[in-house]
């Protein structure tokens, strides 16, 4: 019964995706640009059709500590930068007291969070799994992955499997993708900076792939939304196997050369893996390239990047993350699915740890980059509330 509940899940994603996926759709993937490649053209609010006094009231809220440790807001209309500005924190003090232990995982290390050596590059935490995603577009648009559908467990054949439960045997590439992977895993009661979090205990152990192998099976595949970091990095082992690449060299060559993006980091495991579920480092301005991309349907600048069909897949609404509940999050392949207006209209979102946003609304050529830190005493600027703000920004 499980497994027919299963299948009968996939049914409805691809029906979902046939039938929903033009409320979050692109606009015409051969709009020549302005292409950003080299760096944004700019332009003004108004000029753009944007009210730059409710961008401006928000900027005062930022810059006032209203929301706590927000460290970068970026709007982008038409393809032009319109707002640009950055709110400068004393990180080292707020270190002070904290777990003094140094290095790229513990998450107050000013050396590491939320810059990259007090550096340019910020961290993304877990906008690298939407990264992740179009990585793994690009290997089956190349041919060296077969499809979502692929049983996974073929492709860590050189790693301890614990047991012979028959559920992991249907494990595929579409259940990591899209949270639905059934292996037991709790990130979502406790702060990652609890040991008990199950993310926390993965980056805590030696072997990150064979942490989230040996966790036991809970769920048939595909049948319920369960938040797992460990499932997107299985994705950075499935790339390493499949291209005989990290993922950060991956990318690099196939998805940052083309946009121009050429300054990078990303943190590697004890065993020199690619950190795809939170090592990625990024400027703002160089996110929301990524958003430019899926907003053109992964072409850019006339070259086709992401296999045709991949954006429209990842980002509709396949998963319900919290059912019954209104304006419920929805979930695509590593991406956030945020319905707003009368809820049948779509944004799409790389959501991060701390207050690291891009938001993309296809249906007004808007492009949204926040970044902050919040893991203080104050909460997140919560992604409904950085989506309704630019929104409410939006001239009719």
């Amino acid at each position: 019964m499980a497994r027919a509940s299963a299948r009968l899940i996939d049914v409805l994603i691809v029906a979902m995706v046939l039938g929903l996926a033009g409320c979050a759709g692109a606009p015409d993937a051969t709009h020549g640009g302005p292409w950003p490649t080299k760096g944004w053209a700019t332009s003004t609010p108004e000029a753009e059709g944007l009210d730059a006094a409710t961008l401006a009231t928000l900027d005062r809220e930022f810059a006032g500590g209203t929301f706590g440790q927000v460290t970068g807001m970026l709007v982008v209309r038409h393809g032009k930068v319109v707002f640009d500005k950055s709110y400068a924190h004393d990180f080292d003090r707020l270190f002070a007291g904290r777990d003094q232990t140094r290095g790229p995982y513990n998450y107050y290390d000013p050396d590491w969070h939320p810059f990259y050596k007090h550096g340019p590059l910020h961290t993304m935490q877990s906008v690298s799994k939407s990264v992740t995603s179009a990585l793994i577009g690009i290997a089956i648009g190349r041919g060296e992955l077969p499809g979502v559908d692929a049983r996974f467990l073929p492709y860590v054949d050189d790693f301890h499997v614990p047991d012979a439960d028959p559920r992991r045997v249907d494990l595929t590439i579409k259940h990591l993708l899209t949270m639905t992977a059934g292996i037991k895993w709790d990130e979502s009661t406790v702060t990652y900076t609890d040991p008990a979090n199950s993310c926390a205990g993965m980056e805590k152990s030696d072997d990150w792939i064979q942490f989230v192998l040996d966790q036991p099976m809970v769920e048939t595949p595909g049948t319920k939304f369960v938040y797992n970091s460990g499932a997107t990095e299985l994705l950075a082992q499935l790339l390493k196997k499949v291209t005989g690449k990290q993922a950060d060299e991956y990318a690099s060559e196939h998805l940052f050369a083309p946009l121009g993006i050429t300054d990078t980091y990303w943190k590697r495991t004890p065993k020199g893996l690619s950190d795809t579920e939170g090592g990625l480092y990024l400027t703002a301005r160089d996110l929301a390239k990524i958003g430019y991309l899926y907003l053109h349907d992964g072409v850019w600048d006339g070259r086709r990047l992401l296999p045709e069909g991949w954006v429209k897949a990842s980002t509709s609404p396949l998963v319900d993350t919290r059912p019954g509940q209104q304006r419920s999050r929805k979930y695509g392949y590593k991406w956030w699915i945020l319905p707003y207006g009368d809820g049948s209209q779509y944004a799409y979102a790389a959501l991060g740890y701390g207050g690291q946003r891009l938001i993309v609304v296809p249906q007004h050529d808007l492009i949204a980059v926040f970044t902050g830190w919040n893991i203080y005493e104050h909460a997140e600027f919560a992604p409904y509330d950085a989506l309704d703000r630019v929104l409410a920004a939006v001239k009719p």
